[in-house]
Protein backbone atom coordinates (compact mmCIF):
# COMPACT_ATOMS: atom_id res chain seq x y z
CA UNK A 1 0.00 0.00 0.00
CA UNK A 2 2.69 2.29 1.09
CA UNK A 3 4.34 1.58 -2.15
CA UNK A 4 1.58 2.47 -4.62
CA UNK A 5 0.98 5.65 -2.79
CA UNK A 6 4.68 6.36 -2.82
CA UNK A 7 4.71 5.87 -6.79
CA UNK A 8 1.21 8.10 -6.79
CA UNK A 9 2.72 10.42 -5.37
CA UNK A 10 6.38 10.48 -7.68
CA UNK A 11 3.79 10.36 -10.68
CA UNK A 12 2.06 13.92 -9.72
CA UNK A 13 5.01 15.37 -8.77
CA UNK A 14 6.79 14.74 -12.26
CA UNK A 15 3.04 15.74 -13.97
CA UNK A 16 3.38 19.25 -11.84
CA UNK A 17 7.50 19.39 -12.74
CA UNK A 18 6.33 18.92 -16.08
CA UNK A 19 3.52 21.67 -15.92
CA UNK A 20 5.91 24.10 -14.30
CA UNK A 21 8.73 23.73 -17.00
CA UNK A 22 5.93 24.35 -19.44
CA UNK A 23 4.60 27.33 -17.81
CA UNK A 24 8.59 28.28 -17.53
CA UNK A 25 9.08 27.96 -21.23
CA UNK A 26 5.87 30.15 -21.78
CA UNK A 27 6.89 32.84 -19.56
CA UNK A 28 10.39 32.84 -21.08
CA UNK A 29 8.99 33.37 -24.90
CA UNK A 30 5.87 34.14 -24.25
CA UNK A 31 6.60 38.23 -24.26
CA UNK A 32 7.82 38.03 -27.52
CA UNK A 33 5.82 36.06 -29.41
CA UNK A 34 3.14 39.37 -29.86
CA UNK A 35 5.87 40.93 -31.64
CA UNK A 36 5.97 37.93 -34.24
CA UNK A 37 2.70 39.14 -36.65
CA UNK A 38 4.06 42.70 -36.46
CA UNK A 39 6.86 41.34 -37.68
CA UNK A 40 5.80 39.83 -40.50
CA UNK A 41 2.87 42.50 -41.33
CA UNK A 42 6.05 45.01 -41.63
CA UNK A 43 7.75 42.61 -44.03
CA UNK A 44 4.92 41.72 -45.70
CA UNK A 45 3.88 45.50 -46.58
CA UNK A 46 7.02 47.13 -46.48
CA UNK A 47 6.19 49.75 -44.26
CA UNK A 48 6.79 50.34 -41.09
CA UNK A 49 4.75 53.93 -40.56
CA UNK A 50 2.04 52.00 -38.46
CA UNK A 51 4.37 50.66 -35.78
CA UNK A 52 6.06 53.19 -33.09
CA UNK A 53 9.55 52.39 -32.99
CA UNK A 54 9.32 53.53 -29.39
CA UNK A 55 7.66 50.71 -28.23
CA UNK A 56 11.11 49.07 -28.78
CA UNK A 57 12.59 51.67 -26.45
CA UNK A 58 10.52 51.65 -23.73
CA UNK A 59 10.83 47.76 -23.53
CA UNK A 60 14.75 48.39 -23.91
CA UNK A 61 15.08 50.15 -20.88
CA UNK A 62 12.87 48.50 -19.07
CA UNK A 63 14.17 45.05 -19.24
CA UNK A 64 17.74 46.52 -18.93
CA UNK A 65 16.58 48.20 -15.82
CA UNK A 66 14.93 44.89 -14.87
CA UNK A 67 18.34 42.94 -15.08
CA UNK A 68 20.50 45.31 -12.82
CA UNK A 69 17.34 44.91 -10.48
CA UNK A 70 18.12 41.09 -10.43
CA UNK A 71 21.65 41.83 -9.95
CA UNK A 72 21.20 43.86 -6.99
CA UNK A 73 17.96 41.57 -5.45
CA UNK A 74 17.86 37.90 -7.31
CA UNK A 75 14.21 36.73 -8.15
CA UNK A 76 13.05 34.37 -10.49
CA UNK A 77 15.52 33.20 -12.92
CA UNK A 78 12.68 32.72 -15.54
CA UNK A 79 11.69 36.38 -15.57
CA UNK A 80 15.93 37.27 -16.31
CA UNK A 81 15.59 35.37 -19.32
CA UNK A 82 12.19 37.08 -20.69
CA UNK A 83 14.02 39.99 -20.31
CA UNK A 84 16.89 38.80 -22.65
CA UNK A 85 14.40 37.48 -24.81
CA UNK A 86 12.65 40.79 -25.00
CA UNK A 87 15.67 41.96 -26.05
CA UNK A 88 16.72 40.70 -28.80
CA UNK A 89 13.55 40.57 -30.15
CA UNK A 90 13.51 44.35 -29.70
CA UNK A 91 16.67 44.14 -31.69
CA UNK A 92 15.45 42.39 -34.49
CA UNK A 93 11.96 44.53 -34.29
CA UNK A 94 14.81 47.85 -34.88
CA UNK A 95 16.68 45.81 -37.78
CA UNK A 96 13.25 45.37 -39.71
CA UNK A 97 12.24 49.17 -39.41
CA UNK A 98 15.93 50.48 -40.15
CA UNK A 99 16.12 48.53 -43.15
CA UNK A 100 12.48 49.35 -44.52
CA UNK A 101 12.42 52.71 -43.75
CA UNK A 102 15.85 53.29 -45.64
CA UNK A 103 14.83 51.21 -48.50
CA UNK A 104 11.40 53.41 -48.52
CA UNK A 105 13.68 56.80 -47.98
CA UNK A 106 13.13 59.24 -51.26
CA UNK A 107 15.64 62.20 -49.46
CA UNK A 108 19.17 61.22 -49.20
CA UNK A 109 19.72 62.98 -45.78
CA UNK A 110 20.34 60.90 -43.08
CA UNK A 111 19.98 61.57 -39.27
CA UNK A 112 22.99 60.41 -36.59
CA UNK A 113 23.21 59.76 -33.12
CA UNK A 114 26.32 62.19 -33.51
CA UNK A 115 24.07 64.71 -34.57
CA UNK A 116 23.14 65.23 -31.25
CA UNK A 117 19.80 66.84 -32.75
CA UNK A 118 16.90 65.79 -30.20
CA UNK A 119 14.15 66.17 -32.34
CA UNK A 120 15.57 62.97 -33.84
CA UNK A 121 15.57 61.15 -30.98
CA UNK A 122 15.26 57.38 -31.18
CA UNK A 123 14.60 58.21 -35.32
CA UNK A 124 17.86 57.55 -36.35
CA UNK A 125 18.36 56.02 -39.78
CA UNK A 126 21.09 53.79 -39.06
CA UNK A 127 20.67 50.87 -36.54
CA UNK A 128 24.23 50.54 -35.05
CA UNK A 129 23.15 53.88 -33.58
CA UNK A 130 20.22 52.27 -31.52
CA UNK A 131 23.00 49.58 -30.78
CA UNK A 132 25.29 52.53 -29.88
CA UNK A 133 22.79 54.21 -27.47
CA UNK A 134 21.13 50.54 -25.40
CA UNK A 135 25.29 50.18 -25.20
CA UNK A 136 25.65 53.39 -23.69
CA UNK A 137 22.53 53.22 -21.10
CA UNK A 138 23.73 49.60 -20.15
CA UNK A 139 27.35 51.25 -18.92
CA UNK A 140 25.69 53.73 -16.97
CA UNK A 141 23.31 51.50 -15.33
CA UNK A 142 26.30 49.31 -15.00
CA UNK A 143 28.77 52.00 -13.50
CA UNK A 144 26.00 53.32 -11.90
CA UNK A 145 24.87 50.03 -9.99
CA UNK A 146 28.41 48.95 -8.97
CA UNK A 147 28.21 52.41 -6.74
CA UNK A 148 24.96 52.13 -5.18
CA UNK A 149 24.69 48.57 -5.17
CA UNK A 150 24.15 47.93 -1.41
CA UNK A 151 21.77 50.67 -1.16
CA UNK A 152 18.47 48.64 -0.50
CA UNK A 153 16.51 51.67 -1.69
CA UNK A 154 18.82 52.09 -5.21
CA UNK A 155 17.66 48.35 -5.67
CA UNK A 156 14.27 48.98 -5.11
CA UNK A 157 14.28 51.82 -7.27
CA UNK A 158 15.69 50.10 -9.92
CA UNK A 159 12.39 47.48 -9.97
CA UNK A 160 9.98 50.34 -9.50
CA UNK A 161 11.30 52.15 -12.76
CA UNK A 162 11.82 48.90 -14.87
CA UNK A 163 7.40 48.27 -13.76
CA UNK A 164 6.51 52.15 -14.82
CA UNK A 165 8.46 52.11 -18.04
CA UNK A 166 6.78 48.40 -19.07
CA UNK A 167 3.53 50.14 -17.98
CA UNK A 168 4.01 52.59 -20.39
CA UNK A 169 4.21 50.10 -23.51
CA UNK A 170 0.95 51.21 -24.76
CA UNK A 171 1.34 54.96 -24.84
CA UNK A 172 3.86 55.69 -27.54
CA UNK A 173 1.67 52.74 -30.12
CA UNK A 174 -1.65 55.40 -29.42
CA UNK A 175 0.37 58.36 -30.02
CA UNK A 176 1.85 57.15 -33.10
CA UNK A 177 -2.24 56.06 -33.94
CA UNK A 178 -3.12 59.66 -33.06
CA UNK A 179 -0.44 61.27 -35.28
CA UNK A 180 -1.14 58.91 -38.17
CA UNK A 181 -5.10 59.00 -37.74
CA UNK A 182 -5.75 55.32 -38.47
CA UNK A 183 -4.46 52.42 -36.95
CA UNK A 184 -3.03 50.78 -40.50
CA UNK A 185 -0.02 49.33 -39.88
CA UNK A 186 -0.73 47.71 -36.89
CA UNK A 187 -1.06 43.87 -36.08
CA UNK A 188 -4.34 43.21 -34.67
CA UNK A 189 -3.20 39.77 -34.08
CA UNK A 190 -0.31 41.27 -32.33
CA UNK A 191 -3.32 42.76 -29.75
CA UNK A 192 -4.84 39.97 -29.02
CA UNK A 193 -1.70 37.40 -28.76
CA UNK A 194 -0.66 40.18 -26.49
CA UNK A 195 -3.56 39.82 -23.96
CA UNK A 196 -3.72 36.39 -24.47
CA UNK A 197 0.65 36.46 -23.19
CA UNK A 198 -0.35 38.00 -20.02
CA UNK A 199 -3.32 35.62 -18.93
CA UNK A 200 -0.66 33.16 -19.87
CA UNK A 201 1.98 34.67 -17.58
CA UNK A 202 -0.49 35.33 -15.06
CA UNK A 203 -1.10 30.99 -15.13
CA UNK A 204 1.97 30.58 -15.19
CA UNK A 205 2.79 31.87 -12.06
CA UNK A 206 -0.43 30.68 -10.70
CA UNK A 207 0.83 27.15 -11.74
CA UNK A 208 4.07 27.06 -10.06
CA UNK A 209 2.65 28.63 -6.79
CA UNK A 210 0.35 25.52 -7.05
CA UNK A 211 3.59 23.56 -7.87
CA UNK A 212 5.29 24.29 -5.07
CA UNK A 213 2.05 24.28 -2.42
CA UNK A 214 1.07 20.81 -3.74
CA UNK A 215 4.34 19.07 -3.93
CA UNK A 216 4.92 20.52 0.23
CA UNK A 217 1.44 18.94 0.46
CA UNK A 218 1.94 15.99 -0.85
CA UNK A 219 5.37 15.25 0.73
CA UNK A 220 3.66 16.18 4.33
CA UNK A 221 0.96 13.57 3.52
CA UNK A 222 3.09 10.91 2.95
CA UNK A 223 4.95 11.51 5.92
CA UNK A 224 2.00 11.37 7.87
CA UNK A 225 1.13 8.40 6.29
CA UNK A 226 4.36 6.52 6.78
CA UNK A 227 4.25 7.38 10.47
CA UNK A 228 0.16 5.36 10.96
CA UNK A 229 1.21 2.72 9.30
CA UNK A 230 4.36 2.12 10.50
CA UNK A 231 4.15 -0.61 13.64
CA UNK A 232 4.74 1.08 17.21
CA UNK A 233 7.10 0.13 18.94
CA UNK A 234 7.54 0.00 22.28
CA UNK A 235 9.25 2.00 24.56
CA UNK A 236 13.12 0.70 25.93
CA UNK A 237 12.33 1.43 29.55
CA UNK A 238 8.62 -0.99 29.72
CA UNK A 239 10.57 -4.33 29.48
CA UNK A 240 12.41 -3.24 32.68
CA UNK A 241 8.58 -3.28 34.12
CA UNK A 242 7.91 -6.89 35.19
CA UNK A 243 4.37 -7.67 33.62
CA UNK A 244 1.39 -8.42 36.12
CA UNK A 245 1.17 -11.70 37.14
CA UNK A 246 -2.95 -12.84 37.47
Amino acid sequence: MDGEELLQGGDTEASWSLLSWMASLLMVFGGALPYVPQYQEIQRSNHSEGFSIRVCLVLLIANILRIFFWIGKQFELTLLLQSVVMILTMFAMLHLCCTVQNSNRVSTKHHRLSDLDVRYFWKWSAFEDYLLFCFGFTVLCAVVTLLLLDSSMFVETLGSLAVMFEAMLGFPQLLQNFHNCSTKGMSVDGLRQRGVQRAAETSGRNLRVMDVQSVGVERTEGLSSARKTRPRRSPCWAKLIPTAQA
